[in-house]
């Protein structure tokens, strides 16, 4: 207990010094003592209230000035340099702009509480924005405090507790067996078709079909090298959107997928179709671009929007034939590879292979996505054990009416005689 120059008790941590000013002592969240200074004792202990609850309010930030537009860019150069591909950037970038920016762009780090981020998903939510974009923001303010605190910008992470409330599972869309066989018994010599064929039969992503090229087919081992993926968008220093040749999805994606028979021959069949349209005179390769087997017409690069379009010219020729209740779903390029993995799981492949072949980094990633599937193929196996336990049993039903004559009825038959 400090006291004043005349004796008076003055509370912890506060003393009179001899020039009269008084002092009061605490120590920070760094756990170094500061100490404040007042010309009253009342005066005093204001000042060091006022200190010990600053001190406080900035538990979260060590350095109190930077703001999250300037921590995103120092992460986004430095956290995330040759770890993202580039197109992975521009949806980054795109989530910040649109989602995040707006609301905490010009805070500081300090500034920014667990609160009000929750206040901004439920913003999000009562938009009508789904759980994906919700959580997407999530997690890229989740990484972006974790690297703070890394580096020593952050102490605590405002976002670590902090959970999106998924909505109801909406399946992927995959063709039934029926859609699958209207579907590519229409597309049949259409000049997509073997685009088609390879992507319902290799699980490819859209842009890894695209930037297919003749050296990444092995005919010999029957194999596809996925080693590259094509997009179509704005990067730094594009003035419009343009394709970019680029890394795949993530380092498991670089993969060797096999050829079956079906995927081989469409492969070889556009192979040929490519030779002819790269012979037309109406051909407009891009620079840079001139070896991908898949292309337009005009032997240009394929897009998703080209992608979309081709399968929508061969929905609405289905649907022509077919009653308005009995509608064919469009479907994006990406239904193929979801529609692949599906084949696999009812042909009793593996999930991990089937994770091998899709490219996902986890197991855990194969087996969320396909859930529906797999419990589907789950019940389907226990119809077959059932079936095998049937088997069983009649057997030994068999064995027992099998003894039953042989024994029981043998043994009457000889009391009858005696």
């Amino acid at each position: 207990m400090g006291k004043s120059l005349k004796g008076k008790e003055l509370g912890a941590g506060f003393y009179q010094r001899k020039d009269g000013k008084y002092c009061g002592r605490f120590y920070d969240r760094f756990g170094v003592r500061r100490y404040i200074y007042g010309k009253t004792i009342t005066e005093a202990r204001e000042k060091l209230n006022t200190a010990i609850y600053e001190d406080k309010m900035q538990m979260n930030v060590v350095d109190n000035s930077i703001t999250l537009d300037e921590w995103y860019h120092k992460w986004l150069e430095i956290h995330k340099y040759k770890i993202i591909a580039p197109s992975t950037r521009v949806q980054y970038e795109g989530i910040y702009k649109k989602h995040i920016k707006p609301d905490f762009g010009r805070m500081k780090l300090k500034d920014i509480q667990a609160l009000q981020i929750r206040g901004k998903l439920v913003s999000l939510d009562k938009e009508g924005f789904g759980y994906e974009t919700q959580n997407k923001v999530r997690i890229l303010l989740l990484d972006m405090f974790d690297k703070a605190v890394l580096d020593n910008v952050a102490i605590k992470n405002p976002v670590r507790k902090i959970k999106v409330v998924r909505d109801e599972e909406k399946e992927p869309r995959v063709l039934s067996s029926q859609e699958q066989s209207e579907f590519f018994d229409t597309c049949k010599g259409t000049f997509y078709d073997n685009l088609f064929t390879v992507g319902v039969t290799s699980g490819l992503r859209p842009g890894e079909l695209y930037a297919l090229m003749p050296d990444d087919l092995d005919f010999k081992k029957k194999v596809i090298h996925v080693t590259k993926s094509l997009s179509y968008q704005k990067f730094d220093g594009d003035t419009k959107k343009t394709f970019h040749m680029g890394k795949t999805k993530t380092k498991s994606s670089y993969r060797d997928v096999p050829m079956n028979r079906r995927c081989e021959i469409a492969l070889k069949k556009q192979l040929m179709q490519k030779r002819v349209v790269a012979g037309k005179g109406s051909a407009k390769p891009l620079k840079g671009f001139e070896n991908l087997i898949f292309t337009t017409k005009f032997d240009t690069p394929i897009n998703s929007q080209i992608y979309c379009d081709a399968i929508k010219v061969i929905v609405s020729e289905i649907n022509l034939m077919k009653d308005k209740l009995e509608q064919f779903d469009t479907f994006s390029g990406h239904c193929f590879r979801h529609t692949f993995a599906t084949r696999c799981f009812e042909a009793g492949i593996q999930p991990k292979t089937v994770q091998k072949y899709l490219g996902h980094a986890t197991l855990q990633m194969t087996m969320d996505l396909y859930t529906h599937v797999l419990e589907h193929h789950l019940s389907d196996e226990m119809d077959k054990l059932e079936d095998r336990m049937d088997t069983i049993e009649l057997l030994g039903d068999n064995i027992a009416e099998e003894r039953y004559k042989k024994e029981f009825l043998l043994s009457t038959k000889s009391i009858n005689i005696g």
